[in-house]
């Protein structure tokens, strides 16, 4: 690993930027302080993409890892215009690295989310887009399908991973409530995640190997939901 050039891990700089940040949520200090934002958030963030698009890459051939604002990096800046919060920036890093061809967020792939004292990596797709739910349920009932997503999400809890998601309350329409996974049709979402304390890990090189290890776990429902939406997409 180029030490000019690789991931060198997120320092304690990272952290104290999105302290400082929740106690001074605005544009006037933001500006002041983006020589921080850049130096020790953006740029080790792009770093940690590019090194872990090669490494993930491996066993997701179809992976996208872009170093880009709107690509793999989400903006810090928040969408205020229906929030009442109307604090101007994230308090934390969001990065995105998913695989197929339909819109990223459409996709099944990898978050990672770093913030104060937190880290959370997970797989899936938060929220099923209306261009994919009804390919996802017809999966769900279809005899080799659902049983495939039920034991992929058996297989990564078994590893020590939540499996969950935004449920509906009642079984959709034109679905049969008593079929045998009826329970499966209620997610609106799906997703593996692990949420913990920030690690040891985070800042060095071998925060890349942490989520490699914690993907690599999640990967057969993210090979499930991608081979959906793949499906979905025609």
């Amino acid at each position: 690993m180029s030490p000019s050039n690789g991931f060198e891990g997120f320092g304690p700089k990272s952290e104290d930027f999105f302290v400082q940040l929740a106690a001074n949520n605005s544009k006037q200090w933001f500006e002041a302080h983006r020589s921080q934002y850049d130096n020790h958030v953006l740029k080790p963030a792009k770093a940690f993409i590019e090194e872990m698009g090669a490494l993930l890459g491996e066993a997701v051939p179809g992976l996208h890892a872009e170093p880009k604002v709107n690509r793999s990096l989400f903006k810090i800046h928040r969408d205020t215009r229906f929030a009442k919060d109307k604090t101007p920036f994230k308090g934390h890093l969001g990065i995105w690295l998913w695989e197929g061809e339909a819109p990223r967020m459409h996709c099944s792939g990898f978050y990672f989310h770093l913030e104060p004292g937190r880290l959370m990596v997970g797989a899936g797709i938060y929220m099923f887009p209306r261009e994919i739910i009804d390919e996802f349920r017809r999966s769900v009932v279809h005899v080799k399908q659902g049983p495939a997503l039920a034991k992929a999400m058996d297989e990564v809890r078994a590893r020590g991973y939540v499996v969950g998601g935004q449920r509906l309350r009642r079984t959709p329409k034109g679905y049969d409530p008593d079929h045998e996974l009826a329970d499966l049709l209620l997610y609106k979402g799906l997703f593996a995640m692990d949420d913990s304390p920030m690690p040891k890990e985070a800042v060095s090189e071998a925060l890349v190997d942490y989520c490699l290890e914690r993907w690599t776990a999640m990967l057969p429902l993210h090979q499930w939901l991608a081979a959906m939406v793949a499906r979905a997409a025609g």
